[in-house]
């Protein structure tokens, strides 16, 4: 099968969509498609004028927005790669990632602006704004503020009298091309710039199309970073290239900000997070259901069906009453809250993926997801487990196939340690497959873990500044309860050299929390600190054995 072209999902959904609304700002501010049109034309004449080439990278970063979705439609429709850069990242982090990905334009939220350092990135040629695209930097040599100037103008010499769908033209791209550049970590030595390909997107976009149930006019409600590929590919690009209404949460989207939003906008489809449904099952429904009389009445046959009847009702009224499933992903659903909502027959389903793929490995339809497994291999995808036996025997999950990244970055060894000769990505998970390619994931390989969006969290990366902290010999960080733990082992021959009180110990502990903490992004905070009492088992190699810690009781 020939993949249709990225560039043209978007030229098309444009075109056919022309006097639908597009995109809107909760509470605020809403384009229609012939707006974001006519918004793409004028970045595409600023970059035409600037002299910015095809393959190009610029970055941009900001809270999800219109003007977001906007900027990154008009980077990739141009043939420049798009460097996607999460707004949790700190400031060093941020001029990191714009150097190392050599973008040499910057798209920034002004609230983010405020705190970074142009000097601290000195290839960039230019700094816009994402609330207004006002022009906040010109590098030294340009001429950009006068053709910004007179941008205008030169919208009204090549478009008299406005755009039209039928003067609408990107210049052809090829899906091999680089469409983006995301990066995992923002710190150095762990970030990897993930090089998508617009193939990938495209193949996400083509399965989803075919498989998942939107319409034009249908409304999506965005609170997933778009920075990351899996709120940037459910969340805006498919229903984008349909022609939906696309509703973005700007505020941090808290809990309660996310069911006010789909309370009012009853969006056709959810995607969420497990974070979000396992608070409302442990805060709303454990109190009902541990209540002594609902006990009673669940153990009676037909009104135990009523009973769970209402809570369903009830649960898909919290999530706006309109949607057609809810699909969860970004990290693993609690198993209590995945066999409850099975149980009172709610449409949900699970499905699986990583940035490397842009992201999707896997998805089934609520009504054909099996309990237990992370959906069905997509069809742009093969897939095999690096075990005698795939079917029972927990091994490797590697896919291979259209969404694949080209690799990393700037970072041959990296890229060569996760894809193999063969062209199989090793994703570092652990699961079985069964014979209709239903993936059930069992475990993780390497020490990744997820934050509550989805957020690729590195725990060494954490461990790296508390290693260097007062009285600290070596720390773990574990995920438990969606919550970061280090267990740090104490530099117990300082401390008895001090004579340092247990207390004091736990005292000097919490310190090093709190400092850690002001120079790690909020999703990368650590909750909690436990000293433990001996030091931490290695490998033969010295590499701490991390999977004997992450039961460990707190």
């Amino acid at each position: 099968m020939i993949p249709e072209n990225f560039i043209k999902y978007i030229e098309n959904s444009l075109k056919e969509n022309w006097d639908l609304p597009a995109l809107t700002d909760y509470q605020g501010e809403g384009f229609k498609y012939k707006d974001v049109a006519r918004k793409i034309a004028k970045i595409h004449i600023m970059f035409e004028e600037c002299d910015v080439k095809k393959g190009d990278k610029i970055a941009l970063i900001g809270k999800n927005s219109a003007n977001w979705a906007v900027t990154y439609l008009a980077i990739i429709s141009y043939g420049a790669v798009a460097v996607p850069v999460l707004p949790d990242f700190l400031p060093g982090d941020v001029h990191h990632i714009v150097n190392h990905s050599d973008s040499m334009v910057l798209f920034s939220g002004d609230h983010i602006w405020e705190n970074l350092d142009e000097k601290s990135m000195p290839n960039l040629r230019a700094i816009f704004s994402l609330t207004d695209y006002k022009l906040l930097i010109e590098g030294k040599s340009e001429n950009i503020k006068n053709i910004y100037d007179k941008l205008d103008t030169f919208y009204e010499d090549l478009y008299p009298g406005g755009i039209t769908a039928e003067k609408l033209s990107f210049d052809e791209v090829s899906n091999e091309e680089v469409g983006v550049l995301n990066y995992t970590s923002g710190t150095t030595g762990f970030s990897k710039g993930v090089v998508l390909p617009l193939n990938s997107l495209a193949a996400n976009i083509r399965y989803a199309r075919n498989n998942l149930p939107l319409e034009p006019g249908d409304n999506v409600v965005s609170f997933l970073p778009l920075a990351h590929t899996f709120g940037c590919a459910f969340e805006f690009l498919w229903p984008f290239s349909i022609g939906c209404h696309i509703h973005f949460l700007t505020r941090t989207p808290s809990p309660k900000i996310i069911i006010q939003a789909f309370q009012e906008v009853k969006p056709t489809i959810v995607i969420s997070v497990p974070l979000i449904l396992e608070k409302i099952y442990k805060k709303q429904i454990i109190p009902i259901l541990d209540k002594a009389s609902m006990k009673l009445l669940l153990s009676v046959p037909f009104v135990d069906k009523a009973i769970y009847s209402k809570i369903k009702k009830k649960l898909v009224d919290v999530f706006g009453g309109n949607f057609k499933e809810v699909i969860i992903g970004g990290a693993a659903l609690n198993k209590d809250v995945e066999l409850f909502l099975k149980k009172i027959g709610f449409n949900f389903t699970i499905g699986y993926g990583m940035t490397e793929c842009g992201p999707l490995i896997s998805y089934a339809n609520w009504d054909k997801a099996k309990l237990g497994s992370a959906g069905k291999l997509v069809d742009t995808l093969e897939i095999k487990i690096d075990s005698n036996d795939p079917f029972n025997e927990t091994g490797e999950i590697m896919v291979r196939g259209e969404n694949l990244m080209y690799g990393y970055y700037k970072n041959v060894e990296a890229s060569e340690q996760a894809i193999d000769k063969d062209g199989w990505l090793h994703t570092g998970d652990l699961g079985v497959i069964d014979e209709e390619d239903y993936v059930f994931i069992k475990g993780r390989n390497k020490s990744l873990l997820l934050g509550p969006s989805g957020e690729n969290i590195y725990p060494e990366e954490i461990e790296a500044k508390l290693n260097n902290m007062p009285y600290v010999q070596e720390s773990v960080v574990i995920e438990k309860d969606a919550k970061l733990i280090a267990l740090i082992y104490p530099d117990l021959e300082a401390v008895d050299q001090e004579k340092i009180s247990e207390a004091r110990l736990v005292e000097i502990m919490e310190a090093n929390k709190k400092e850690a903490n002001l120079h790690l992004a909020k999703y990368m905070q650590i909750s909690k600190i436990k000293i433990y009492p001996e030091e931490f088992e290695k490998t033969p190699k010295r590499s701490i054995k991390r999977f004997l810690y992450t039961s460990t009781e707190l």
